[in-house]
């Protein structure tokens, strides 16, 4: 190894070593990590929550009036790009800067983007704002979920049960940032909403800065650094895929109405050669590849399951906007309440969810058969919306909205931290974060889903479309219940 090698091999190595010490038989660097992520997600989903209605909106009253199959284009190539940025982050944090100082810099990207969208105005600040928050959160979202499962050895229990905690952290942030930015945004206008998500990040730094020190020593470790020699190759390379994106983009084979389209075809790339690479490499062992190969159809699942249930962020608002009469006893709801009870309701039940996954122990369903209920749940979701169809033009009553939403809400416990703590627990040895990045792949296929389904949405009624997408997922959840066994023989994962 060279000298170079080892420097970022030992990269910002902490002085102070594992804590030992537990909270809640937890251990104590899990709640550091927990708040940071709330306070991230408390600024991502704020500004998730009234991106739509900001695409939507006339300009009149504040928005930019582009047409719906644009604005769901655009809000799911979003979510996609951010989510696809973390094959980057992971891919840096093993190669050349670790994980403890990626999540730092993330931040600090994230917090000037939502500046950005602050104080810019129109498309060019729409995009430069949502450009960096790509990028920040590339950095960060996989590396501190890496990080957190480096507080654990081999005990699935508390894995679990600790990934649900981190997930209640972020559907903390999940619920309360769409509450407080729809509320700001009614007030005072959508930069206002934006200049509080920027307050959210700016809290995120405080918090993780404040303990980053307490974190594992395995956190400051670059698993397996890049050699000097390969640095101009890996950096002429990303290059050369800015370059290509901007040429097509500058050509008009790339545009907002087919964004959508594009980022799926490139996270759908991205996977194959991420598997590809983890599956032939010499440095993962024989065990590693049969789970990794069983984690490809829960991948699949995974990211069908994201794409159903991120259509609170595409479908549901157009839905909202056309269909929802959002006046109740003379008092205008903030339109994008509505979609923040399915964080609210997954929060609720976290906890629940968390003791009793401890105390079964071993007795827990598997994970695929969390993930067949996940995707159960969800379906009947929207198959509850189709008694929208009883309510002409725009009378149909918040209620309805609302309870759609907390039953989709609710599925995300038996597949989100149940996927991040799989994740974390089959990634071959060399391949930690990037496994987790595997993961949130299937978040950028999902909300690149959305958009696509989003599309279709504006071409067909309400009615079929919400008939399509319940009866594919409770199908969905079916079949991978019938090949359950199959996949945890192969994953371990009882």
């Amino acid at each position: 190894m060279t000298e170079i090698d080892k420097s970022v091999a030992t990269e910002d190595r902490p002085t102070v070593e594992r804590k030992r010490s537990e909270s809640l038989g937890q251990p104590k660097g899990l709640w550091n990590l927990a708040f940071t992520e709330l306070w991230e997600r408390f600024s991502f989903y704020g500004l998730q929550g009234v991106l739509s209605f900001y695409l939507l909106y006339s300009l009149s009253d504040g928005g930019l009036e582009l047409a719906p199959a644009t604005a769901v284009s655009i809000v799911g190539a979003y979510g996609g790009s951010v989510y696809l940025s973390q094959i980057l982050g992971a891919w840096i944090a093993d190669r050349l800067i670790a994980p403890r100082r990626m999540v730092l810099y993330g931040a600090v990207i994230i917090t000037a983007g939502h500046l950005a969208l602050a104080v810019l105005d129109g498309l060019g600040g729409l995009a430069v704002g949502l450009a960096l928050i790509v990028l920040g959160t590339g950095a960060l979202k996989t590396n501190i979920t890496s990080i957190v499962g480096m507080l654990y050895a081999n005990n699935r229990a508390a894995r679990d049960a600790g990934f649900s905690y981190f997930y209640m952290a972020i559907n903390t942030g999940s619920a309360v940032g769409p509450l407080l930015t729809g509320f700001t945004q009614s007030r005072w206008g959508f930069h206002a909403a934006f200049g509080l998500a920027a307050i959210g990040m700016v809290g995120a730094l405080i918090q993780y800065s404040w303990k980053m020190r307490d974190l594992p020593a395995e956190a400051g470790v670059v698993k397996n650094p890049i050699a000097r020699t390969r640095l101009p190759y890996a950096f002429a390379a990303v290059a050369a895929v800015t370059a290509f994106v901007v040429a097509l983009w500058q050509l008009g084979l790339v545009d907002n109405t087919n964004l959508s389209q594009f980022v799926g075809v490139v996270i759908l790339v991205a996977a194959i050669i991420y598997f590809t690479v983890i599956l032939r490499s010499r440095n993962v062992t024989p065990a590693e590849k049969r789970r990794m190969r069983g984690f490809i159809p829960l991948w699949i699942a995974s990211l069908l399951y994201f794409g159903f249930l991120f259509q609170k962020f595409t479908t549901i608002s157009v839905f909202i906007k056309d269909r929802v009469d959002l006046d109740v006893g003379g008092w205008q709801v903030p339109a994008p309440w509505l979609t923040t009870i399915s964080p609210v309701s997954a929060v609720l039940l976290t906890p629940l969810v968390a003791m009793l996954w401890t105390k079964l122990g071993t007795r827990q369903p598997t994970t695929s058969a969390k993930f067949a209920i996940g995707l159960t749940m969800v379906g009947c979701a929207y198959l509850l919306l189709l008694l929208s169809q009883f309510f002409p033009d725009k009378t149909v009553p918040p209620l309805l909205v609302l309870v759609s939403m907390a039953i989709a809400g609710s599925s995300e416990i038996f597949v989100g931290p149940v996927g991040l703590a799989l994740a974390t627990r089959i990634a071959p040895d060399r391949f930690k974060a990037q496994s987790v990045a595997l993961l949130f792949l299937t978040l950028a296929g999902g909300s690149t889903l959305s958009g696509l389904l989003g599309g279709l949405f504006t071409t067909i009624s309400p009615g079929t479309f919400f008939l399509l997408v319940g009866s594919g997922a409770v199908l969905l959840g079916a079949v991978l219940l019938a090949v359950s066994r199959n996949i945890e023989a192969l994953t371990d994962s009882r």
